[in-house]
């Protein structure tokens, strides 16, 4: 296994690693205990199934059914049972992720299901592998929601392939702009309360130390477009009746009318 930590980024002459990567991967170690039921169930789910209301691949397929022959990435893997769904369905895979408490119960999971692939201690922004190594990224939440993606994103192409696909599950930028700043207001609600235009780094003030990335619609199109990633599908969730979730922010019933969460399923330019 390989480790790569913040001293170790790549840096240009003079340049500093971003600030806030130190202060979200201690908040995911603070964190990462509460994630481990979460983890076994889906470790032990041969169905994959995304978001904070666990909605079925069957209604979104971000997922290939055969990836047999696919070399694979999940950035910002967490317990990485992204990538356990992967290498089941045949594709060779590295799990990516800054987080030693999250990277503890993912191989001790993965040791537990017999599910051989390679866990990087390492940040998506600086990835210590070659270019042009993968025909598949993924990041459910992860790197899409805690890295600069004009860090980050410039990163995934250059390790796909020409032809290599990438994507990418976070929250919708509607969702964004109508969040209450505390959780203990309650659920994302009806009136619009921060701008749609500007959209980029958010720190909520109950979360001090904690940085969130957000992008409008425009300006994802353009970063994606700037690093020869061509937009395939635009996948906005809808939760299904009946679905049910542990996140306070999240309202059911909001969900069925407005996406909560959004995909991106954008494809590396063949030259």
């Amino acid at each position: 296994m390989s480790k790569l930590d913040t001293d170790t980024l790549p840096q240009a002459p003079n340049a500093t690693p971003p600030d806030y990567l130190s202060g979200n991967k201690m908040a995911w170690q603070d964190k990462a205990a509460d994630y481990i039921a979460a983890a076994e169930a889906a470790w032990d789910s041969d169905q994959p199934y995304w978001g904070v209301f666990g909605i079925p691949d069957t209604h979104t397929h971000l997922l290939p059914e055969d990836m047999t022959g696919l070399h694979c990435i999940e950035l910002g893997c967490g317990t990485a049972y992204v990538s356990a769904w992967m290498r089941r369905r045949g594709a060779t895979v590295v799990a990516l992720d800054p987080t030693p408490n999250q990277l503890t119960t993912a191989r001790r999971l993965q040791k537990q299901h017999g599910l051989e692939f390679e866990i990087i201690e390492g940040f998506a922004e600086s990835v210590p592998l070659p270019k042009a190594s993968f025909d598949f990224a993924i990041s459910e939440y992860g790197a899409a929601l805690w890295s600069d993606p004009y860090c980050w994103i410039p990163e995934a192409a250059r390790l796909l392939k020409p032809g290599g696909q990438l994507v990418l599950l976070t929250n919708s930028a509607l969702m964004m702009m109508c969040a209450p700043d505390y959780d203990s207001d309650g659920p994302v609600g009806e009136q619009l309360l921060r701008p749609y235009f500007d959209m980029h780094r958010i720190e909520w003030p109950d979360c001090p130390g904690q940085t969130e990335f957000h992008l409008n619609h425009g300006d994802w199109i353009s970063l994606f477009t700037a690093n020869q990633l061509v937009v395939e599908r635009l996948v906005e969730l809808r939760v299904p009746q009946g679905a049910e979730t542990r996140y306070n922010w999240a309202d059911k019933d909001w969900g069925n009318q407005w996406p909560l969460e959004e995909a991106w399923v954008v494809r590396k330019a063949v030259a």
